[in-house]
């Protein structure tokens, strides 16, 4: 059983036994150190929580001083679901809850500060090459995606997030080669990273989504007792969450390149170490946790190149989310009302947030069973084709279609 150091510096086995115990009695000592544990994990949460949430709240109160250049005023791309220009810095209050919720951890815990700080640092290319992207729309997508595998590359070196193993035939052989394991580490981590920035369509979509994923890595993390994952995945968490209160419903501000590219480097990059640092986590584990956002980028590469003949990296508006936007939000269908489209925007995401947790909780139930985890793969990839195909089909059961309520005829 791996044991891990708990954030007061004293030891913690993490690991919760799905065995029946012989007895449910606890030491004190062990008790005392499970509270404080618990209070400690509560404590960065909320710390990245409350500093997300101001850091944001400043970012649009200042939008008046920096909307000219922040602001997102194209309202007519294939992507483009928002009334009104709105600030796409939202990043930024994510990126600071974090570093506070880094800070925390660092604090309480001497042995593992080195850690945390090179998971903020190795953040940096992806989250500053997206930021400088929202303030000047110039950045390409091959130099924004070249960033992130820079963070990928120091992910590696500096806190040995790497894939060594697979459960893949064949690739399971590549990542037994030291340049083979490099490669894929730095495709996932890249892939993962765009994944999160393609789901990011609509008022809360991707950063909930985010925290769903986040929220399953630190409970697996906690399973295992690997409190340097599970402490960073609920700082992360937290920032998500509190940049989420200003951005759903009403879309005060956006999540913007910057924040969809660290949110994706950081849920890779936990995934990646949880996997590597504990060998009863399967590896299979994460392709099922980020199963929506890496199966939409797929399936997205597929329909531009063999379906519609385009560019793999042309946007369009055929998305699942923007279908769902589209063919499923009837109600307010014509509407040129900004708070009408603002409402029928955010009524799109619970949507997603169920697809996406119908794949994280069969992940965090049988984490450790590559075997079942394969299954659920496969069902969560027939589901979403077969719930794309009958949306665009208008095959969509009518249960899932919001229409305007008639008027009552009754006197």
């Amino acid at each position: 059983m791996p044991a891990g150091r708990n954030c007061d510096g004293a030891e913690f086995t993490g690991r919760v036994s799905r065995e029946p115990v012989s007895s449910p009695v606890v030491s004190d000592d062990e008790g005392a150190v499970v509270r404080r544990y618990t209070r400690a994990m509560l404590f960065v949460l909320l710390l990245a929580f409350a500093a997300a949430a101001v850091a944001t709240l400043l970012v649009i109160r200042s939008a008046r001083m920096h909307g000219h250049i922040t602001g997102d005023f194209d309202l007519s791309g294939p992507q483009k679901m928002h009334a009104r220009a709105v600030p796409r810095i939202g990043g930024i209050g994510i990126f600071v809850g974090f570093a506070f919720g880094v800070a925390a951890l660092s604090s309480r815990s001497a042995s593992q500060s080195w850690l945390v700080w090179a998971m903020l640092l190795c953040s940096l290319p992806a989250f500053a090459v997206g930021l400088w992207e929202d303030l000047t729309k110039s950045i390409s997508p091959r130099r924004r995606l070249a960033a992130t595998v820079l963070s990928g590359a120091l992910g590696v070196w500096l806190l040995d997030a790497i894939i060594l193993r697979t459960d893949i035939p064949g690739l399971e052989l590549v990542v037994s080669i030291p340049l083979g394991a490099w490669l894929v580490t730095l495709f996932m981590v890249a892939g993962v990273a765009n994944s999160v920035n393609i789901i990011d369509g609509m008022n809360g979509l991707a950063s909930m989504c985010s925290s769903i994923m986040l929220s399953g890595l630190a409970y697996v993390a906690l399973q295992v007792g690997d409190p340097l994952v599970a402490g960073l995945a609920l700082a992360t968490v937290g920032a998500s969450l509190g940049f989420f209160l200003w951005n759903f419903p009403r879309g005060l501000v956006f999540l913007g390149d910057g924040g969809a590219y660290f949110l994706g480097f950081v849920l890779v990059e936990l995934s990646i170490l949880l996997v590597h640092r504990n060998p009863d986590v399967s590896p299979i584990f994460p392709v099922l946790l980020c199963a929506y956002p890496i199966f939409e980028t797929m399936f997205s590469m597929y329909r531009r190149k063999f379906v519609r003949g385009r560019a793999i990296g042309m946007p369009d508006g055929i998305h699942l989310h923007t279908l769902i936007y589209r063919r499923l939000m009837r109600w307010a269908v014509g509407s040129k009302d900004a708070e009408v489209l603002v409402r029928r925007n955010s009524m799109t995401s619970p949507y997603l947030w169920l697809l996406c947790s119908l794949s994280v909780a069969p992940a965090v139930l049988w984490w450790d069973s590559t075997g079942v985890l394969a299954a659920f793969i496969a069902v969560f990839v027939a589901s979403y084709v077969s719930l794309y195909r009958s949306i665009v089909r208008f095959n969509t059961p009518r249960v899932l279609v919001v229409r305007k309520a008639k008027p009552s005829t009754r006197g």
